[in-house]
């Protein structure tokens, strides 16, 4: 299962920065790709407002 980011998102990188399979992109709202996440969950540790959660 994949982790998503929701909408409290506020774009800071954090989470990008710590993917070990570059699986995040940027954007107003960063995305997952759904196909390249391990569901590791570095993006979700790193994350100071929450926004990534498993799917």
């Amino acid at each position: 299962m994949a982790y998503v980011i929701n909408d409290d998102c506020i774009a800071c990188g954090a989470c990008m920065a710590e993917c070990p399979v570059d699986a995040i992109s940027e954007g107003d709202i960063y995305s997952i790709d759904a196909d390249a996440c391990i569901d590791c969950g570095a993006c979700a540790a790193a994350c100071p407002v929450d926004a990534p959660n498993p799917a």
